[in-house]
């Protein structure tokens, strides 16, 4: 009996505790508690939430007093719960929130939660706030919504919900703000969302929404702000938008809408930004535009929008954008355009239009940004077009001309200036030393004289400066040119210059120096070695004389050196051939002596790097005489000739009885052997040799266009494609191989060579043990890492279209096709291989009459167009670390502030903002090369441009 009594005793004192214990914590304290335990907390944002010893003393909640909750004025109620940027994570269960019944701000954003809403939520009737944005929240949105009767503010912006969009938000009578972008929502939007009795915002943006824009959206009387684009919808814009009377931002862009545009929309008085671009949207831009007088922003690019700029434009006073690039317009720019007051960017690149423009733009003294290139505008520069500070003036490829208006020399706050491929003259009035700001300046294709300005090195900021293709230039390269600190690109070929080149001291960050078809003379300085970053040097078809400068094969970066077409003497100086990023060599016509060095860096340029020098022997030129080396004296000179004529007739002999065996035997499958330049001298068989002991030529590759690893008798390991021929296609097969086996570049695999038969071709070429992009493009990589990823696969592109003739579209540009060598340097693969696959087929017209005619054909262009589209995939996979595969519907899907956060993010560039501007460049020639409509993308020579005017030095 004693011992029950003290057990008894011993459980009446547990349960005592407990309740003290829960009575001590309170219903608050416990559910916050318990919501703690579900959380991933890996910062200890919540290391508050805990209960002192002795729990809660008086009436207060302890609760009220930990971070992110708030309580009413007594402490005695939960009402708000901010978590918001704790770096949390899991899945929510939602038991816990029962107990909030006062709570008024639930906020959840800018987290990890994952997992499918907890419906517990909707049991909050008194919340009036739910903010669960950016975080991972997938699946159907829960149902239950309705029950929070009192809802204001329901943001999900950036999350991963899927299926229809929630219907029952519609029945929020008191709801106002409603985001439910960048998600994966598809299906229609609800005709019911023509229903809310007082939203104000509504943002749908970067779903996969479909089908038809309801009309019903035209009766939300109370909406200022609408984005619903960054769809796949069909059909056009409906007019009946025009009836929502308070609108005041309207976007619809990359929405795959299609015809005009409603001029009812005109009824939107109270408007202030349309952003309608990257669209399918035809006709002319509404006359009646110019009664919106509030409009500040308009953006209709990208398109297929005709017609001229309305004239009732010059009425829109309050206007800052303007931007119809990317369309099929045409007409003159209206003059009134030119005085609008609050215009700061103007961008009309890409169209039809012609005339002058607008003599007094720029005179409203805010004008920030032109770019008219890529049309058919005549005459001048306004005079005042720099008048307010402008930052980028963009005239390229157009047939503006007569002088250079002084007044660009006075625009100090100028960071870019194109005026390419027009007809500009007289002399270059740009005064460098009052340009502290310019970055890029490309004056070439004009018609200018009087030489390069002399103050040039004067400049801090300049990285790109190209006055190529100016025939009347004349003059001389000022003395210290290269010692602008921040120079990488300087171009003035073609351009008549002459004198010698100036010394190239302090020259730390130039990249690529073309200087080709002039009269320079005399020798290349020695301080050429001061340019440790210099990639490529074309100083082709000049009069320069001397030896080749040592200092250049010491240039650690130097990829392309062309010194054909002058007068240089002496020999080739070996010491190149320690290069390991060499990939062009041209010294052809000039005088060099001598025998070419024996390293296969030499032989792997080809002859035409060496022809033109009579006095120039070795491989791969014709050998050089043995008898020089052995017999010295004239004496023996005869004998010399006399055992050489000896031997070429046995020489003869032999290969006419073999000539006579080979005729009799049965010629089908014999094989023969190409070698490019820098494979060793051996056989077809040995290449065959080297599949398997048993000699067997089938036995590796298995199937036709596969891939595999062999090790040849010199022990070099390389890769080998199998490639299955119709005999009547082989020729026309070897040929084209040919043309990709002397495609060098650093940043293309090197082809070494195929053997072949009648039905069967092996394509050899180099080995890279370092795989491929795919297998690591979930590697974390620094900023600068995957900008250097980016630019050797664009420059790697652009030899290809750019710098072979005829062009050789890649036709398989992916992650698995670019491979990376021991220095993880980028190496493009399989290019070209798609249309010799074809040619197999007899499906590959295109190329062979592209080589034929010396012609790019339509078919020729659409693969080029289609390299740069998968290029800017490529990128976006990159940026990403591989999460936008296949990213073009993605890219629809998600506006692009959305996918840029992400971005940020996942290279962790915090705050740095000159990296996330860096990235945003990036991203934006991505998504040029992406563009839609084939013809719009940039060429890949354009595409490295904008990529190499991205960081101040790239490697």
């Amino acid at each position: 009996m004693e011992i029950f009594h003290c057990l008894y005793f011993r459980i009446l004192l547990t349960f005592t505790f407990i309740v003290a214990v829960v009575v001590a914590t309170n219903p608050y304290s416990e559910a916050l508690l318990s919501l703690k335990s579900e959380l991933i907390d890996d910062s200890n944002s919540l290391d508050d939430w805990s209960v002192p010893p002795g729990g809660n003393t008086g009436e207060k909640v302890q609760a009220c007093y930990w971070s992110g909750v708030r309580c009413n004025k007594n402490s005695t109620v939960v009402i708000a719960l901010d978590l918001s940027m704790k770096n949390l994570g899991g899945e929510l269960s939602g038991k816990q929130f029962s107990v909030f019944t006062e709570l008024v701000d639930l906020n959840f954003s800018y987290n990890s939660f994952s997992g499918q809403l907890p419906v517990g939520i909707f049991n909050l009737t008194n919340l009036k706030i739910l903010d669960i944005s950016r975080n991972n929240f997938s699946g159907q949105f829960p149902e239950g919504i309705s029950g929070l009767r009192n809802l204001v503010v329901l943001d999900a912006f950036s999350n991963s919900f899927s299926g229809p969009l929630p219907v029952e938000v519609s029945q929020l009578d008191y709801l106002k703000i409603l985001n439910l972008a960048g998600s994966y929502f598809d299906g229609p939007i609800p005709s019911e969302y023509g229903s809310f009795k007082s939203l104000e915002f509504i943002h749908l943006a970067g779903n996969f929404l479909g089908g038809t824009i309801p009309p019903e959206l035209g009766q939300l009387k109370t909406v200022t702000h609408m984005e619903i684009g960054y769809n796949s919808y069909e059909g056009s814009v409906p007019w009946q938008l025009s009836n929502m009377s308070e609108l005041q931002y309207l976007d619809i862009a990359s929405a795959n809408l299609s015809g005009p545009i409603p001029k009812q929309l005109s009824n939107l008085t109270k408007l202030e930004s349309l952003f309608l671009f990257r669209n399918q949207l035809t006709g002319s831009v509404p006359w009646e535009f110019g009664k919106i007088v509030p409009l500040a922003s308009l953006d209709l690019s990208d398109n297929h929008l005709s017609g001229p700029i309305p004239e009732s434009f010059a009425e829109l006073k309050n206007l800052k954008l303007l931007s119809l690039m990317y369309n099929e317009m045409n007409g003159t720019v209206p003059q009134g355009i030119g005085q609008l007051p609050s215009l700061e960017t103007f961008l009309i690149w890409n169209n039809f239009f012609s005339g002058s423009l607008p003599r007094d733009l720029g005179r409203n003294l805010k004008l920030k940004w032109v770019d008219v290139s890529t049309n058919n505008f005549i005459g001048s520069i306004p005079p005042d077009i720099c008048a307010g500070g402008l930052v980028k003036l963009i005239l390229f490829s157009n047939n503006f001309a007569g002088r250079l208006s002084p007044s660009i020399s006075n625009c100090s706050s100028l960071v870019r200036l194109r005026i390419e491929d027009n007809s500009f003259s007289g002399e270059i009035p740009l005064k460098f030393s009052q340009l502290p700001d310019i970055t890029y300046v490309d004056l070439s294709g004009n018609k200018f004289s009087g030489g390069i300005p002399t103050d040039i090195s004067q400049v801090s900021n300049l990285r790109y400066f190209n006055i190529s293709n100016n025939p009347g230039l004349g003059g001389m390269i000022p003395a210290k040119t290269w010692s602008s600190p921040l120079l990488q690109n300087f171009s003035a070929s073609a351009c008549n210059i002459s004198g010698n080149l100036p010394p190239f001291h302090s020259c730390k960050s130039v990249s690529v120096i073309e200087l080709h078809t002039n009269n320079l003379a005399g020798s290349v300085p020695g301080s050429v070695s001061d340019c440790q970053a210099l990639r490529k040097m074309d100083l082709a078809f000049n009069k320069f004389t001397g030896h080749i400068p040592e200092d250049l094969a010491s240039l650690p970066g130097l990829s392309v050196l062309d010194l054909s077409h002058n007068n240089f003497s002496g020999p080739i100086p070996p010491k190149f051939g320690a290069s390991s990023s060499l990939v062009l060599l041209n010294v052809s016509f000039n005088d060099i002596s001598g025998s070419i060095p024996s390293n296969n860096v030499f032989r792997l340029m080809g002859s035409n790097a060496y022809e033109g020098n009579p006095k120039l022997c070795g491989a791969p030129l014709k050998p050089c005489s043995a008898s020089i080396a052995i017999f010295g004296g004239k004496a023996t000179r005869k004998l010399t000739w006399v055992l050489l004529l000896c031997a070429g007739l046995v020489v003869l002999i032999v290969a006419s009885i073999l000539g006579i065996f080979y005729i009799l035997r049965v010629s089908k499958g014999q094989w023969k052997m190409v070698s490019f330049s820098g494979l060793p001298r051996f056989t077809a068989n040995d290449v065959l040799r080297s599949f398997s002991s048993t000699e067997s030529m089938e036995a590796v590759p298995a199937e036709s266009s596969s891939v595999c690893k062999a090790v040849l008798p010199t022990g070099i390991t390389v890769s080998v494609k199998k490639i299955e021929l119709e005999t009547k296609r082989m020729k026309k097969a070897t040929e084209f191989m040919t043309r990709l086996g002397v495609a060098r570049h650093k940043n293309l695999i090197r082809l070494l060579g195929f053997c072949y038969n009648k039905q069967l071709a092996y394509v050899l070429h180099d080995y890279q043990p370092n795989g491929n992009l795919a297998e690591k493009i979930s590697l974390k990589r620094d900023w600068m890492a995957k900008y250097k990823l980016v630019i050797g696969i664009a420059r790697g592109l652009c030899f290809l279209h750019h710098d072979c003739y005829p062009a050789i579209p890649h036709g398989d540009l992916k992650l698995s096709n670019i491979l990376f060598d021991e220095n993880m340097e980028p190496h493009l693969a399989e290019f070209g291989f798609k249309y010799l696959v074809e040619m197999t087929e007899g499906s590959s017209p295109a190329t062979i009459s592209m080589r034929e005619t010396g012609e790019l054909n339509s078919a020729i262009k659409e693969e080029l167009w289609m390299d740069t589209y998968k290029f800017g995939e490529s990128v976006l996979e990159i940026l990403t670390n591989g999460r936008l595969a296949y990213a073009g519907g993605s890219i629809q899907s998600k506006p692009k502030e959305v996918l840029l956060r992400e971005i940020y993010s996942e290279n962790q560039t915090g705050s740095a903002d000159a990296i996330q501007e860096e990235i945003k460049l990036v991203f934006e020639v991505a998504l040029l090369c992406m563009r839609s409509r084939p013809s719009d993308r940039p060429s890949m020579e354009d595409a490295l441009k904008l990529l190499s005017g991205v960081k101040s030095e790239v490697n």
